[in-house]
């Protein structure tokens, strides 16, 4: 697997080897012993899956400690274009985005550590989407900003009259007044 940096520290592309030929492809989309080798040590003990359509904008979501999640997404069919954004106070990257297109042809991941809030739009018809996470969901850990903070600003490269949000993502507050992450707390 080849390990790309990203502006933000600690969130990461990864790129599989991918093995094709006439009957399709294989790749191994999660080696425990590689991925404490390559990226962190982290034990993933939970995996979710999502399906939506095109303009279906899921975000941007986190929990908070000590439920804090890291996550390692893929998209399975579909593509889309996922988003980190940096929530530690006291961060040199402190309210700054990452985003990339993850799809099944380019078959790359994205890693996001805690302390990152993750949220993704669909550009495709339709789109399954992969996550594994370090720590178990707990409601009362929730927390989101957001999609459409003017502080971070992100392109989400369609138009905003296309993206389709839950009733919940509609009511985020906006970075300045969300519950956010120290950057001193040790996350890990």
């Amino acid at each position: 697997m080849n390990i790309i940096k990203t502006q933000l520290d600690g969130v990461l592309l990864i790129e599989p080897k991918v093995f094709n030929d006439s009957r399709g492809y294989f790749f191994e989309s999660f080696s425990a012993a590689k991925f404490e080798q390559e990226v962190c040590n982290t034990r993933f003990i939970q995996d979710n899956e999502s399906k939506s359509s095109y303009g279906v904008l899921r975000g941007l979501h986190y929990q908070l400690s000590p439920f804090s999640q890291s996550k390692l997404v893929r998209v399975v069919t579909g593509a889309v274009l996922d988003v980190a954004v940096d929530i530690r106070k006291g961060s040199p990257t402190f309210g700054q985005y990452v985003s990339a297109v993850l799809s099944e042809e380019n078959k790359m991941m994205m890693f996001i550590p805690r302390g990152f809030a993750h949220g993704f739009l669909v550009l495709s018809p339709d789109c399954v989407f992969s996550y594994k996470c370090d720590n178990y969901y707990n409601p009362a850990s929730e927390a989101s900003i957001i999609w459409n903070d003017p502080a971070i600003n992100i392109d989400w490269q369609i138009p905003v009259n296309d993206i389709i949000l839950s009733e919940k993502d509609k009511l985020h507050p906006l970075l300045k007044d969300a519950k956010l992450f120290d950057y001193s707390e040790n996350l890990y």
